[in-house]
């Protein structure tokens, strides 16, 4: 096992330049800071489709590189990526590797200043092959991808299936036409592309179900305007339809055996509802009824479900191999909180990461018939396992009775006993934190601070009745179940509740800035990533930017509440009850929450003379994608923590 994971790293820092690894000076010493806020050694791993190779994503000094291995860990080549945003990596057949990476672009006269396009990158793993971006060739497309729907193999030829946006030819140039993606396939080794479905009418959003055969299978068209929607199969006939005037309906997959769609519906209390209709017609029937589905799983080939997750975190799947196999992986991993990053064909193999207590993160390639756990390396190696703080779930009870919890990080080799602590609110606010290693935290954690991260109301680790009663609660219920979560740990002698600072991004972000203007005399200070700090212009950017649509509209207000409730849980509004000092960081290139809020939020407190500091982040964006300015919010978070709230 250690000989497997010191040859991975070997080859990642002979790849990328990499002359030893940073360890601490002493066993007293923590970890340097870059160990946590550098973009982690590790982020992605797929096996082929023949399961025969390995594909790694690997970061080392901002720089992204593809590292191939046959499935014994012998290494084949590595591809040098550079510094381009990748989100995630996908075997195109067997021998070619699809990168898709994420980019900001400006724009000029349209509904948003900023939007982030995706681009799809195809490179050949053997020989010197030239990469290509897909749509590239195409004049009439822009060479962005919108929306993926799924690999197929087409008469021995591998096609990709994307949204695709075509530009209008005038007097020789080509000019946008419209916003609304077509659906184009685009065949690898011809680099052709072909449209295979048109977009939906003015006014409305398309979206395709792709079968094992590469044929539309189903169309789903939802009115902008009125929420009107209609499913309808290849031959144009209509399998369901209806009206959802927040626009929450869409279609989810093909049934287990490709001759039915599921979609999902939410009812008038906001609960989600699955359906299943047959694509011959014959109306809807409840799927999984009483079921409350964290997430869904399907065939990669085919595009038919496979299996699901309940809320509890219990997998379901129709195939008995792949029940057996996902069974043994939860008993190896039992302590740990893993997850599934791909699968062999036959569920022979898996790719799983796993992190938590004493793992700062780790991949694993688990051989599912002789039960084998063999490490392929960790994301972290700078971050031995005694300087992981341990990982556990704190249950509390909220002021109203509502039964809660969150995820508690220690600091290792320190009492857990009246310490100072960093309330972490997670982002979203439909998101939820795991008993995993969190980056964020864990830095926190190894300079002396009991870090909590509550799932408030509105969190997704528990049912749809849970979540939902977050809506309207922005600064209300919300906010009081973070700073009853203080209270908790304090009652139970783990904090000082004298010790607190408060620390988030983006809904997070929002929650630290209402921590010390809604709420009065609880944190010594607020850190604030990018924050949504006025409801009111979050509204209006997210419906404009949406082309005002109706269903949009109806969605934020039932999310957001009335709008006469927005200025009194505003942050911006309530500036000068700041009682803390205040640091903003935010990135320029965020088209999520525009740097607008943070700007705006440091003007205010300028007015009220209150203290506050504004860190920008050139070139980032919402997600903290670049391992430069990742560190520099880091550095600058801890060092704003410790002066106004030091450890000891």
């Amino acid at each position: 096992m250690f000989r497997i994971f010191s040859a991975f790293l070997a080859i990642v820092m002979l790849c990328c330049g990499q002359a030893g690894m940073a360890q601490s000076d002493t066993p007293d010493t923590p970890p340097p800071l870059e160990a946590y806020g550098a973009l982690p050694l590790m982020s992605d791993a797929v096996l082929s489709p023949d399961g025969e190779k390995l594909a790694v994503l690997a970061t080392k000094q901002g720089n992204h590189v593809v590292l191939l291995f046959n499935k014994d860990m012998s290494f084949i080549r590595s591809m040098s990526v550079g510094t381009i945003k990748v989100r995630y990596i996908k075997w195109v057949g067997n021998d070619r590797i699809m990168l898709v990476a994420g980019h900001t672009q400006e724009l000029d006269g349209f509904t948003t200043d900023k939007a982030e396009f995706s681009i799809a990158l195809i490179a050949p793993i053997f020989g010197n092959g030239q990469v290509q971006r897909v749509f590239a060739d195409e004049a009439k497309l822009v060479s962005s991808i919108f929306g993926s729907y799924g690999t197929r193999q087409i008469d021995g030829e591998w096609n990709l299936f994307f949204g695709a946006l075509e530009l209008q030819n005038q007097n020789g140039r080509w000019v946008f036409d419209h916003g609304r993606p077509h659906l184009y396939r685009y065949e690898v080794g011809s680099r052709t592309s072909k449209r295979v479905a048109s977009a939906g009418r003015s006014g409305t959003n398309r979206d395709w179900l792709i079968d094992a055969q590469g044929e539309v299978a189903a169309t789903f068209e939802i009115s902008r305007n009125d929420g009107d929607w209609t499913i309808e199969n290849a031959d144009g006939e209509r399998l369901a339809k209806g009206r959802q005037e927040a626009g929450r309906v869409g279609l989810v997959g093909l049934g287990y055996d490709g001759t039915s769609v599921i979609y999902a519906e939410y009812d008038d209390e906001g609960k989600m509802n699955l359906f299943e209709v047959s694509l011959e017609g014959g109306g809807a029937q409840p799927f999984l009824p009483g079921v409350d589905v964290d997430r869904v799983h399907f065939d990669p080939a085919t595009g038919n479900l496979t299996g699901y997750v309940d809320e509890s975190g219990e997998p379901f799947f129709e195939d008995a191999e792949m029940q057996n196999a996902v069974s043994s992986l939860k008993n190896s991993f039992d302590d740990l909180h893993y997850r599934v990053l791909d699968w062999a064909p036959d569920f022979s193999m898996a790719v799983v990461q796993a992190s938590g207590s004493a793992n700062s993160g780790t991949y694993y390639l688990v051989d599912l018939e002789t039960n084998q756990v063999r490490d392929i390396g960790t994301e972290r190696p700078a971050i031995a396992p005694d300087k992981v703080g341990s990982v556990t779930t704190f249950e509390y009870v909220a002021a109203d009775g509502l039964e809660l919890d969150g995820i508690l990080t220690l600091p290792p080799g320190i009492e857990a006993k009246n310490l100072p602590v960093i309330m972490l609110p997670h982002g979203g606010p439909s998101s939820h934190d795991k008993e995993e290693f969190d980056w964020w935290a864990q830095a926190f954690a190894s300079r002396g601070y009991a870090v909590f991260q509550p799932n408030f109301r509105g969190s997704t680790n528990r049912d749809d009745a849970f979540r939902r009663a977050g809506y309207g609660q922005w600064g209300r219920a919300m906010q009081t179940d973070i700073s009853d979560g203080l209270s908790a740990l304090a009652e139970a002698g783990i904090v000082d509740p004298q010790r607190a600072c408060i620390v988030g991004a983006s809904y997070g972000g929002y929650a630290a800035l209402a921590g010390v203007t809604l709420q009065q005399g609880i944190y010594k200070c607020a850190v604030a990533v990018a924050p949504v700090s006025d409801i009111g212009d979050l509204y209006s950017q997210e419906y404009r930017g949406s082309g005002r649509r109706r269903v949009t509209r109806t969605g934020l207000l039932d999310q957001l509440g009335p709008k006469d409730g927005w200025k009194a849980v505003s942050p911006l509004r309530s500036a000068e009850m700041a009682d803390a000092p205040i640091m903003l960081i935010h990135g320029e290139d965020d088209t999520v929450v525009p740097f607008s809020h943070s700007e705006k939020m440091a003007d205010k407190l300028k007015d009220h003379r209150k203290p506050y500091e504004l860190v920008t982040l050139e070139g980032e964006d919402h997600w903290l994608s670049l391992s430069s300015t990742r560190q520099q919010m880091l550095e600058a978070s801890l060092a704003f923590v410790q002066e106004h709230n030091p450890a000891n």
